[in-house]
């Protein structure tokens, strides 16, 4: 036994028991004829003591050689603590130290670990293996164990049946760039490793297991960010013989049990739901956060047509209210100015207009605009005084686009985006096309598989771009969780949304003959969801990032800095799977 007891679970009604704890040093303080050691686990934090006469000379001098992160085990006794601390939770007491330990030595850490650390994120990585013995690290990878043991509890709980598909899979054209994996076996040909277990999920529908779900691994080679890593995963479920009202609900109830059971959190009546067409018309996002109002407002019926150039060629001029903003100074205005020129925002300006308190107007346009037109403004935008609008114009999609960053920009510096609130949203009714200029054809807006809604069938020959698919995503405080649809079912229905994507006949067969075979034998109606359990995780946990929710994250080129990966395979390795590299310069 290195331990009878853990560092985090002695209290005063132990006071007496003789006890051996082990750990990491976190730190030292030494008096001289006293020391005091901070002992660390996993579990928490133990006060170690020796004092000169109370303790043998050796196991002082022993205490004294300790440095940060020796590993240690000691023996002693739980004695009362003279100087209480409230904030450890093992504050009342400490070990008298009878004996030490020592179960290896450390070299000084590059960084300390503490719960606040002030050090690049790089060297973070790069010691990741340190940096995951910080608590706010570890509370986080315990919250998602939590949420993961949770999901199974839950959906075992509806008849779901675990099923693992394969890691090794066939390339498909749609969606992000596969990562490939080189066949020795078979020269020249290459496994792809699954963006999502899409199709097979499917195919275990036809094969009658009507309720799967896996907490899988999922691959894109992809430009990373926050919220996005080339190896993530998914909470994934597909169900047989329902619609879209059963997954809505079913899936409503797995995110209302994991909150309550992880996070203590209750939601009120049913997560409400707002078509895609309206999410984009007052929020210019399909993932809009409505922890806060500020919706968007259409200025065109009052600021076009005044011989104002900018807004009279611009297809949409849009409006925010930022309310009790209209004390801005002009430098505060010149930094949102410059704010919305970045070039991730896109914009060539921005216009304001401040209703002061005396009821009059201030506005960067006030030449084009008198206080009559700029009350209008405020009328529609129902501002009040003290109030600011802000105001974007130009192409719809992107004027829209640029609009959402602001408000999220705005609602932060308003303090309006609390991490502890969360607001869930069904968006329902996505399109199931969007076509692409660049390759001259429609994209399935989700994937090949979505149903179009049946009431839109009559439109895929006439009008495709205005289907409807039958597709719904969760969103939260900005954040899409999760998202699925109603898959197609239907042999003919299926052939026709290849055609519609560009596929020809072989090439259809190629990728997906598998798949359009199994539909010949008896395919039940079907569909799914899929969550990001990743940002499942960060979204409970009130963060932006998902990488402290992941044990070895990899940064933004996708590299893995504490194992220095990707790497240069040796020479033989090369020439048995048959490969060769070239200079990507050449």
């Amino acid at each position: 036994m290195y331990r009878t007891h853990n560092c985090g679970e002695l209290r005063a009604q132990n006071i007496g028991e003789k006890v051996t704890v082990a750990g990491w040093v976190q730190t030292t303080r030494n008096k001289g004829n006293i020391i005091w050691i901070d002992l660390r686990d996993r579990y928490g934090l133990i006060q170690i003591v020796g004092e000169t006469g109370v303790v043998t000379d050796q196991v002082l001098e022993e205490l004294k050689g300790l440095g940060r992160e020796y590993v240690v085990q000691i023996e002693g006794e739980v004695i009362e603590r003279y100087d209480k601390n409230p904030k450890m939770i093992t504050g009342d007491i400490e070990i008298k130290a009878t004996a030490v330990n020592l179960l290896n030595a450390s070299l000084v850490p590059p960084f300390e670990i503490e719960d606040d650390v002030n050090v690049g994120e790089e060297l973070k990585m790069k010691y990741r293996y340190l940096d995951l013995r910080r608590k706010p690290v570890q509370d986080k990878l315990k919250l998602r164990h939590r949420v993961s043991l949770e999901t199974r509890k839950y959906l075992d709980s509806v008849d779901f049946m675990e099923v693992e598909t394969p890691y090794l899979i066939k390339s498909t054209p749609e969606g992000a760039r596969d990562f490939v994996v080189p066949s020795r076996m078979n020269p020249g040909q290459f496994y792809a490793l699954p963006q999502s277990p899409q199709t097979f999920k499917q195919l275990l529908m036809v094969s009658g297991y009507d309720r799967y779900y896996q907490i899988v691994k999922c691959f894109r080679d992809e430009d990373l960010r926050a919220d996005r890593q080339p190896e993530f995963t998914q909470i994934d479920c597909e169900m047989a013989f329902v619609d879209q009202e059963d997954i809505l609900n079913t899936f409503e109830g797995l995110i209302k049990h994991l909150f309550k059971t992880c996070r203590n959190h209750e939601f009120e009546g049913d997560f409400p739901r707002m078509t895609y067409a309206e999410a984009m018309e007052k929020y210019g996002s399909d993932k809009p956060d409505i922890r806060f109002e500020m919706e968007f407002v259409n200025l065109n019926a009052v600021a076009k047509g005044k011989g104002f150039g900018v807004f009279d060629n611009a297809e949409l001029v849009v409006a925010i209210n930022a309310k009790g903003c209209g004390e801005y100074s002009r430098k505060q205005l010149d930094a949102l100015v410059d704010w919305v020129k970045r070039p991730q925002i896109g914009a060539t300006g921005l216009i304001y207009s401040k209703c002061n308190e005396d009821g009059s107007f201030k506005s960067s346009v006030d030449k084009f605009f008198d206080q009559e037109a700029l009350a209008q403004w405020a009328s529609v935008c129902k501002a009040e005084a003290g109030d600011l609008i802000l105001v974007l114009c130009g192409d719809t999609d992107k004027v829209r686009s640029q609009m959402n960053e602001l408000r999220l920009h705005m609602g932060t510096e308003m303090g309006l985006r609390d991490p502890n609130v969360f607001a869930p949203l069904w968006i329902l009714d996505f399109p199931l096309l969007e076509w692409d200029e660049e390759s001259g054809r429609f994209h399935a807006m989700h994937h090949p598989f979505t149903s179009p809604k049946k009431e839109d069938f009559d439109l895929i020959d006439t009008e495709p771009d205005k289907v409807r698919a039958n597709a719904y995503d969760l969103a939260m405080n900005g954040v899409e969780l999760g998202g699925g649809s109603i898959r197609i079912h239907n042999k003919q229905l299926q052939a026709r949304m290849f055609e519609l994507l560009g596929f020809s006949d072989e090439e259809a067969k190629a990728q997906f003959g598998f798949l359009m075979n199994a539909f010949e034998y008896g395919a039940p109606p079907h569909g799914g969801l899929a969550f990001g359990f990743d940002r499942l995780v960060a979204t409970m946990g009130g963060s932006d990032s998902i990488r402290d929710y992941i044990a070895f994250p990899k940064n933004n080129s996708g590299r893995d800095v504490m194992i220095d990966s990707p790497a240069p395979l040796a020479k033989d390795q090369m020439d048995e799977l048959f490969l060769t590299t070239i200079n990507p310069k050449e």
